[in-house]
């Protein structure tokens, strides 16, 4: 069956414009246009756009999602079958999220006692699962499994109070940064500053602390793309700053 862009918008929930915009940047583009100079979009097309709108909804971006359907190795099946690993995974978050509000629910009526503990479990796999879901891959290829595993256990185990500290922090250095950033300069006291509470941040997550482990860790905010791009938010060149800064800090001049 063939579609026009208005059917295909309408088909799969998404806009005319998106659709054009896709054909623009080449991820999407129409089987035929027709002798009026419509678009028309056919079987192959309709099986590519439900790729790009699975990539979307787990978070990955256009040009990633293209680089990977543009893949002479690309595996549909294989694909579906990732996504649906990754949904069933959010599925599970979403349950352990709803199952909490309905023990704090049972606990405002006077049902049931709940812990300090059990309040945050929610969250904080909700944190793992997002870490993993981002960055996963890359840092267990660096790191090992094991110390992923043990990173996850710790943050499972954190005090109410840890937990708070550790989302505060992550806050903090965001602005800290910032403000370094404008010196220009990563020796100076406010871009070590930062450094050390980027230390201070890794350390809830981390079973032991090292000077190499931490500089290496501030290099990959560099080399990949996604942490970069977290850094380089508001301003570009924020990512190599920290990685500067922490070079600094821990003696690992780059």
């Amino acid at each position: 069956m063939e579609y026009t862009v208005k059917k295909l918008g309408e088909l799969a929930g998404v806009s005319t414009r998106t659709l054009r915009y896709y054909d623009e940047i080449e991820i999407l583009k129409p089987a035929r246009t027709n002798s009026s100079g419509y678009r028309i979009y056919g079987q192959r097309e309709v099986d590519r756009l439900q790729q790009i709108l699975f990539y979307k909804e787990l978070g990955v971006g256009l040009d990633e999602i293209k680089d990977i359907l543009d893949d002479p190795a690309f595996d549909a099946k294989h694909a579906l079958m990732e996504h649906r690993e990754k949904l069933l995974a959010r599925r599970e978050q979403l349950d352990q999220l709803i199952a909490n509000v309905d023990k704090t629910i049972h606990v405002k009526e006077g049902k049931m006692t709940m812990s300090d503990k059990e309040k945050f479990e929610g969250f904080k796999q909700k944190m793992i699962d997002d870490n993993e879901k981002r960055y996963g891959k890359e840092v267990r290829e660096k790191y090992g499994d094991k110390a992923v595993d043990e990173s996850n256990a710790k943050v499972m185990n954190m005090s109410q109070e840890d937990h708070e500290r550790v989302t505060g922090l992550e806050k903090e250095i965001k602005e800290t940064l910032a403000e370094a950033f404008q010196t220009g300069d990563p020796t100076s006291d406010i871009a070590q500053k930062a450094a050390d509470l980027h230390k201070e941040w890794i350390t809830f997550y981390w079973g032991q602390y090292s000077k190499e482990g931490h500089a290496g860790l501030a290099q990959m905010y560099v080399d990949d793309e996604r942490f970069k791009a977290y850094y380089d938010e508001d301003q570009e060149g924020v990512a190599e700053f920290l990685r500067d800064a922490i070079h600094i800090y821990t003696g690992q001049k780059s």
